[in-house]
C-alpha cells in the first residue's frame, strides 16, 4: 500500500510552522497511542504512522527533501524501517513528551548530574566595600576517598551493576498512557550497587572536607550583591560538572555614614553659635576629614552636599556625593556665668524677636489666632 502524504497524515497544509508540526504530533499521538487503544491494530499502524511523519518533517534536511521529492527524496532506513517491529512504544511516547518529564529516550547508561550549588555569607566593612578587599573563606567541600580510591566499596571488593535497573541509572513507572523516567531507588542514579560499603566514606566515594579559598571584592560593592566562584560548589554525580559558589556580601553597620547607592548620609552636629555666627565645619568622609561652610543663622536639618565624595559604585563610571545633615547641638552643664550671658542674650532677642528668631515669632502668631 502506497504511503499517504505526511502532511496529510498530520492534518496539515505544506507551509505549517515547527510549532503546528508539535502541536498536531502530540494530539494525534495521544489520540492513537496503543496504551488509549488496547489490543487494536488500527490504532497501532495510525500511530506508527504520525510518529514516521513527525520524524521527517521535523528534521529540517529530510523535510526538504521530503518537499522536493516526496517519499522517494527520504531513505525509508531513517523512518519506520529504522525502529523495527520491536520497538517500544513507551520509547517512542517518551520522544513526545521528553520536555514535560526533563528528557527523551532512555538513556543507555547512568544519568550525570550538576553538583548543587552553594553560598556563602560575607561580611565586610563600609570601607573595604568602597575600596575593595580580598580575603580567604573556608568552605565544605569532598575529595575522592584514598581508602577505596574513589569507588565506595571496601578495599578488595567492586561495586556490582545495579540489579533494579540494569546499570542504567533509571527506571520507568507507568501511570495511565504515560510512562516517567525516574532516578533508580537502589543506586541513585549511579548504576551500581556497592554491598561492602568502604568503612571510611560509607559507600559515598569521597570525605567531606573544607577548602580555603581567595575571593576578591570589586570596589564599590553594595549589600546583597554576590560573587560567583565557577566549580566551587558541590561535586556533580556520575562525572557531572561542579556546582559553583556564590559568595554574598553583606555590609556591616557603620558608626558614621548610611549608604544609599552610591551616595552616602551622615549626621553632623553643629556648634550652637557656629549656627549662629557662621563659620567652618570639619566633616568625616571615607577618604579622611573635609570641611564645608557654614552660613550665619544655619538651622537644625540644613544638608550640604558634597559632590563626588560617596562610593563609586561597581557598575557607575563617577563617584556618588555625601550629603551632611547637620543638627544644632545644645551646650550642656553651664555655669553660673554662662547662663547669666545666655539670659542677658536671649533678653536682646527678644527685644526685636521678629528680626532674630523669625520662625518663632510666627509660630507665636499662629498660637494666638488658634486660641481667639
Amino acid at each position: 500500500m502506497a504511503k499517504r502524504d505526511y502532511y496529510e497524515v498530520l492534518g496539515l497544509s505544506k507551509g505549517a510552522s515547527e510549532d503546528e508540526l508539535k502541536k498536531a504530533y502530540r494530539k494525534l499521538a495521544m489520540k492513537y497511542h496503543p496504551d488509549r487503544n488496547p489490543d487494536s491494530k488500527e490504532a497501532e499502524e495510525k500511530f506508527k504512522e504520525v510518529k514516521e511523519a513527525y520524524e521527517t518533517l521535523s528534521d529540517p534536511a529530510k523535510r526538504q527533501a521530503y518537499d522536493q521529492f516526496g517519499h522517494a527524496g527520504v531513505d525509508p532506513n531513517q523512518g519506520m524501517g529504522g525502529m523495527g517491529g520491536g520497538a517500544h512504544f513507551g520509547d517512542m511516547f517518551g520522544d513526545i513528551f521528553g520536555d514535560i518529564f526533563g528528557g527523551g529516550r532512555r538513556s543507555s547508561g547512568p544519568q550525570v548530574y550538576r553538583g548543587a550549588d552553594l553560598k556563602y555569607s560575607l561580611e565586610i566593612t563600609l570601607e573595604q566595600a568602597a575600596e575593595g578587599y580580598k580575603t580567604e573563606i573556608r568552605i565544605p567541600s569532598y575529595e575522592s576517598c584514598t581508602t577505596c580510591n574513589g569507588s565506595g566499596a571496601k578495599p578488595g571488593t567492586e561495586p556490582i551493576t545495579c540489579r533494579t535497573c540494569n546499570g542504567s541509572g533509571q527506571v520507568f513507572m507507568s501511570q495511565g498512557f504515560f510512562r516517567v523516567q525516574q532516578t533508580c531507588h537502589t543506586c541513585h542514579g549511579t548504576g551500581k550497587e556497592i554491598k561492602e560499603p568502604c568503612s571510611s566514606c560509607h559507600g559515598e566515594g569521597r570525605i567531606r572536607k573544607t577548602k580555603t579559598l581567595e575571593v576578591k571584592i570589586p570596589a564599590g560593592i553594595d549589600d546583597g550583591m554576590r560573587i560567583r566562584s565557577a566549580g566551587n560548589g558541590e561535586p556533580g554525580v556520575n562525572g557531572g560538572p561542579q556546582g559553583d559558589l556564590y559568595v554574598e556580601i553583606r555590609i556591616k553597620k557603620h558608626s558614621i555614614f548610611e549608604r544609599d547607592g552610591d551616595d552616602l548620609h551622615c549626621e553632623v552636629p553643629l556648634p550652637f553659635v557656629t549656627a549662629a555666627l557662621g563659620g567652618k565645619l570639619e566633616i568625616p568622609t571615607l577618604n579622611g576629614q573635609g570641611e564645608i561652610d557654614i552660613p550665619e543663622g544655619t538651622q537644625t536639618g540644613k544638608v550640604f552636599r558634597l559632590r563626588g565624595k560617596g562610593i563609586k559604585g561597581v557598575h557607575s563610571a563617577y563617584p556618588g556625593d555625601l550629603y551632611c545633615h547637620v543638627f544644632i547641638e545644645t551646650p550642656v552643664k553651664l555655669t553660673n556665668k554662662q547662663k547669666d550671658l545666655l539670659r542677658e542674650f536671649q533678653e536682646s532677642v527678644n527685644a526685636d524677636a521678629g528680626k532674630h528668631s523669625p520662625q518663632n515669632k510666627s509660630f507665636a502668631d499662629k498660637v494666638k489666632d488658634f486660641f481667639k
